[in-house]
């Protein structure tokens, strides 16, 4: 029996958010031993976020359990005014892929289950996603983790080039001016 109730937390900077927990059986001579899996994110709705799994005899028990194993594995998203991403990307985990796009304000989160509970930890208040293919929340927030790992600035991309973000962000206003002038002339 799968439950995913919603169920949110904050403590310290940290907002948790339980995704999924799965209630596991193993079968022993007396009879049927009871567990519960808990998949939690966690983020401070700055850039960082994490994912955890945890398992334990009790729910409570494995949402804590969860919840230490995301504060481990924090990574950060470099995001766009603070709202959104910076670019599209795709994610993939296993048969689970996610479409990632970034959208203007006034948008929202439009993404379905574990994927919002992510973005709703990271902060990001404009997002559009589509999931295709596995809809098991371990790999669609592995997937969109996956994304989100391949996200960078455009400072991060001129550190790379040695060059100055201006020169960067400066060539994609030109060459969009470019190909407007190309497809007007033809």
């Amino acid at each position: 029996m799968a439950r995913s109730p919603s169920f949110e937390r904050t403590e310290s900077e940290f907002v948790e958010k339980l995704v999924h927990i799965n209630r596991v059986a193993k079968v022993v001579k007396g009879g049927r031993r009871f567990g519960f899996a808990a998949l939690v994110v966690v983020g401070d709705q700055k850039g960082r976020v994490g994912f955890g799994h945890g398992k334990a005899r009790e729910v409570p028990e494995a949402i804590r359990k969860a919840t230490e194993a995301a504060k481990r594995n924090l990574i950060r998203v470099p995001l766009r005014e603070g709202r959104t991403l910076h670019h599209d990307s795709n994610g993939r985990y296993g048969a689970g892929k996610v479409v990632l796009r970034a959208a203007p304000v006034g948008t929202g989160i439009i993404a379905g289950g574990p994927m919002r509970a992510v973005f709703e930890a990271i902060g990001v208040h404009d997002v559009v996603t589509k999931s295709i293919g596995s809809s098991n929340p371990y790999n669609m927030v592995r997937a969109t983790f996956e994304g989100l790992k391949r996200q960078s600035s455009p400072r991060m991309v001129a550190a790379r080039r040695g060059k100055k973000v201006s020169e960067i962000v400066g060539r994609r206003s030109e060459q969009t001016s470019e190909t407007g002038k190309a497809g007007g002339a033809a």
